[in-house]
């Protein structure tokens, strides 16, 4: 097990006499457990971590793995934080953290990826709340704009990430959803772990076997630009449709250039920030609200300028129930 350079130091502040009144309460101490930070994705959840553990002045002690095949060092990295006042946590699977979480009862934020209720209620572990993307929403959004790239007819593939992963399936059922009514078939169905290189290989291989296809469906951004690289070097590039999820920075890129033609944007950015707001809240005693759906925007050409601009947070206003908690708590 690893962790990752930049989240080996606790992301701390300290009072200074003169910073706060006598009866101001001791700065929150929060353990934060992320995935892999090669993911730009969660590199976005880290840095909106970092900025509101220091704008709020708490003390966040962040971890990270070096790959998002590492279970059991995920879980390890949950038992080493030892007490804390509440733990942010962004679980690889559904189910790889219930077991070190099972001692801890100060509160538990889940973030991004989440929990499976039923491992949990078996393990008595209590979520105090959840703050993710509604990624079946994200998905119907994704299969609609792919539906009318297409004119509502033709042949597509899905592109998954991590067999496992709660997230994918979902995304994919929403892919679905969203092209309901229309005359598009799916072709072929695969996973590529979130990768970049092997949505590449991926698609190469469903171009062979399926040379009339029309448009990929990527569950991320990553893997919707390996697809781009596939369609690139096989000459197809701007006759394939590709639309991805997450709203990553390359592409972002990607859109405004036409190497893809839209995605549904996350942002962990903002996640990350309301995880922390959350972890707060509910160590001084709040009551948090069982789930909070993060900000979605698509992006096309029409809007990505406006998106790159306000990256990594949204170009349109967002509901964050959190932010007035603390207000309330100090």
């Amino acid at each position: 097990m690893k962790i990752w350079p930049i989240a080996t130091v606790a992301v701390s502040a300290v009072l200074f006499p003169g910073d706060a009144v006598a009866a101001a309460p001791a700065p929150v101490r929060m353990g934060v457990v992320l995935n892999a930070l090669d993911n730009p994705f969660f590199l976005a959840m880290y840095e909106g971590t970092r900025s509101e553990a220091r704008h709020l002045r708490v003390s966040a002690a962040v971890r990270s793995v070096t790959s998002n095949a590492d279970l059991a060092g995920q879980a390890a990295q949950v038992r080493a934080l030892g007490r804390r006042d509440c733990y942010v946590v962004n679980p690889i699977t559904a189910t790889n953290l219930v077991g070190a979480l099972r001692r801890i009862k100060r509160p538990i934020v889940n973030v991004d990826s989440p929990i499976d209720p039923a491992a949990a209620k078996r393990a008595g572990v209590r979520v105090r709340t959840y703050i993710g993307t509604d990624d079946l929403e994200a998905g119907r959004t994704g299969g609609a704009k792919m539906a009318a790239l297409l004119h509502g007819r033709g042949d597509v593939a899905l592109v998954g990430g991590l067999a496992g992963n709660v997230n994918s399936g979902v995304r994919l059922r929403g892919f679905e959803r969203g092209m309901r009514g229309s005359r598009l078939r799916v072709v072929a169905r695969v996973n590529a772990d979130y990768d970049r290189t092997k949505a590449e290989i991926a698609a190469e291989r469903i171009l062979r076997d399926h040379p009339r296809i029309s448009g990929f469906l990527a569950a991320s951004d990553l893997m919707a630009l390996g697809i781009a690289d596939a369609l690139r070097a096989a000459g197809r590039a701007g006759q394939v449709r590709v639309v991805g999820l997450d709203g990553i920075a390359e592409a972002l890129d990607a859109i405004r250039t036409g190497g893809i033609d839209a995605t549904v944007s996350q942002y962990p950015y903002v996640m990350g920030r309301m995880a922390v707001e959350a972890c707060a809240a509910g160590a001084r005693g709040a009551d948090l609200p069982r789930r909070v759906d993060a900000p979605i925007a698509l992006l096309t050409k029409d809007n990505v300028a406006r998106a790159i601009a306000a990256f990594p947070k949204p170009f349109q206003p967002y509901r964050d129930p959190f932010a007035a908690l603390i207000r309330r708590r100090g």
